[in-house]
């Protein structure tokens, strides 16, 4: 998994790289006609000097003098710097950006003070106007003239993913990251956004995209991707019209007969293709932010329900819409309950069953450790009970302080009105499954008539719907 996270990141720094360098030249044209432009390559680190140009061009972009095709020259000049940058230089430009282009913090006081004396309704609504664009700082006007740059949005979107990373021990680049969201969220309303379908004869360079940003099961080769694209399987992804060729979050979807219980099935390639006219369900198997930047801002929900609508007017015969889900919070909560509770955590039942099979005297916890149990027979089936059973129960019972689920999958899709249908042991049994929650696997159902009244049970009173069967095992 380590060395697939490194090749990762390299390929997608190689391809920021390519993107980057193909920007730069796009935008060379146009700020040729910036007046004030900086002349010559900046320093890499951006040098004091070349900071000092920087701040009078920032300036002259907030004033705006010129008109709209001097404003817009101005504006790719400043994000051709920016990416000519190394990563010292980039966040000495966001610094520089988050501080100075702030808010002026005496101002939003002495407006303050003055409506606390304003004489009448009037005139303290007349402050409550200039207030209002006081608390506006300044660098989202800046911020808002890439929009209109070619790849300007993709461009704010990576330069927010920089922010979140550096915000995190910094309250004036977090404000700034902040300032940034609020724009995405405006920008990427779903209204927006465009639902499009991805299939083998879909662009490569949108494919090879797809396989880098696969975030839940990694895909290991073209093969592996052209099975997940056949005939009985839908891949769906939202797009942005500022963003035609980089998908914002994508889900794939298996056309089978019945509810998928393992996804070892699903991504088998030497698995015959089945007949979508023949399926009566569809899995969704996967979901997967494409977007780093774009983080904190939802689509996942109407994601799943523009999806079902379509799949429902393409192949009317589907009668059950669910998901096969991971349980990425479980295995660290029995890992923390065992370490607090030992074998008091299990039934007398469940203790004589671990007791009775090779190495189970040194406990459960102990035998769940071992990095070969779920290959011996004999341990898995000692271990099955007792897993499943606090699984149910970490789904069920387990809350944040608000009340929400404590797993993050499972509040995803409670929040968007699923219930928890069944728990499948050795659901998924790859390396990443059985570190995250011991190879099991979820399946979420979304009754279309139901989904309303369970997502205002969750979300108003934080009841959990559930299927009889796992609410008997959580209470067992």
């Amino acid at each position: 998994m380590n060395e697939h996270v490194s090749l990762l990141d390299r390929t997608l720094n190689s391809l920021r790289g390519a993107w980057r360098d193909s920007l730069r030249g796009a935008w060379r044209d146009i700020a040729a006609s910036a007046r004030g432009a900086l002349t010559g390559q900046p320093r890499p680190e951006l040098s004091r000097e070349d900071a000092e140009r920087l701040r009078v061009q920032l300036r002259d972009c907030l004033e705006g003098r010129g008109g709209e095709v001097s404003a817009r020259a101005r504006a790719a000049d400043l994000g051709r710097t920016y990416l000519a940058l190394n990563a010292v230089g980039r966040e000495r430009f966001l610094r520089l950006l988050a501080v100075e282009f702030d808010i002026d913090h005496r101002e939003v006081a002495r407006l303050s003070a003055q409506i606390q004396s304003a004489a009448d309704d009037f005139e303290r609504r007349k402050i409550e106007r200039t207030l209002r664009q006081a608390l506006e700082p300044p660098r989202v006007k800046l911020l808002t003239q890439f929009n209109a740059l070619p790849e300007g949005v993709k461009f704010l979107v990576d330069m927010r993913a920089e922010l979140m990373r550096l915000g995190r021990e910094d309250l004036k680049l977090a404000a700034l990251e902040q300032d940034l969201k609020m724009l995405l969220s405006g920008w990427f309303d779903i209204g927006f956004l465009e639902l499009g379908r991805i299939t083998w004869d879909s662009p490569a360079a949108l494919l090879e995209k797809l396989m880098l940003y696969e975030a839940v099961h990694e895909i290991r080769s073209w093969t592996d991707l052209k099975n997940r694209l056949e005939a009985d399987r839908r891949c769906f992804a939202f797009f942005h019209p500022r963003m035609p060729q980089e998908p914002i979050i994508f889900v794939e979807v298996a056309l089978t007969q019945g509810m998928s219980s393992n996804v070892q099935a699903l991504l088998d390639e030497s698995a015959p293709v089945g007949d979508p006219t023949q399926a009566d369900t569809a899995n969704f198997y996967s979901i997967s932010n494409c977007q780093r930047g774009l983080w904190g801002i939802s689509f996942g929900d109407f994601l799943i329900k523009r999806v079902v609508d379509m799949l429902a007017a393409e192949l009317p015969h589907l009668k059950t819409y669910t998901t096969l889900s991971p349980i990425p919070g479980f295995g660290a909560w029995i890992e923390k309950r065992l370490a607090e509770e030992g074998d008091d955590l299990l039934t007398e039942e469940e203790r004589a069953a671990v007791a009775a099979v090779p190495r189970g005297n040194e406990g459960f916890a102990a035998l769940i450790a071992q990095p070969d149990w779920s290959a011996d027979e004999v341990t898995a089936e000692a271990v099955k009970a007792p897993l499943t059973r606090l699984c149910a129960r970490y789904l069920l019972t387990e809350t944040t302080p608000s009340g929400r689920a404590s797993d993050p999958v499972a509040h995803f899709h409670l929040s968007n009105g699923a219930r928890i249908e069944r728990i499948n042991w050795r659901g998924d049994l790859s390396k990443k499954g059985l570190q995250q929650s011991f190879g099991m696997m979820i399946n979420y159902l979304y009754r279309l008539g139901d989904i309303e009244e369970n997502h205002e049970a969750y979300t108003g009173e934080g009841r959990i719907a559930a299927s009889s069967a796992v609410t008997r095992l959580a209470k067992d």
